[in-house]
């Protein structure tokens, strides 16, 4: 009996200290305007930053219009189109973030 015990005792704690590696982190992006400027600061769930990962901005036909890379803040700066955009945040291994251009603010 104490031997079952004790390989529980083990596996539950297998368990809870390799658990939390099954718990993913998810892209993020928020975006706001500053004059002509569009800037886009990316990130994780688990408050990580996205240094030197891609942004790319899209007209509403799905062309791409500028891209730009985050730089060591994981900001992304783009020149304010003269069209509506959106932006998108690919970080590879998750589902994409998408900013549209109607909910982006001045900061």
């Amino acid at each position: 009996m104490k031997i079952k015990s004790s390989l529980l005792s083990v596996s539950l704690f297998c368990v809870g200290a390799f658990s939390s590696a099954a718990f993913a982190h998810f892209p993020l992006m928020s975006c706001w305007f500053e004059s002509d400027k569009v800037l886009c600061e990316a990130g994780y769930s688990d408050g990580s930053t996205a240094v030197e990962y891609n942004v790319d901005m899209f007209d509403y036909d799905d062309n791409l219009i500028a891209k730009a890379m985050t730089d060591k803040r994981s900001i992304a700066e783009f020149t304010k189109p003269d069209t509506d955009f959106y932006l998108v945040f690919d970080a590879g291994h998750e589902n994409p973030v998408e900013v549209d251009v109607v909910e982006i603010k001045e900061k």
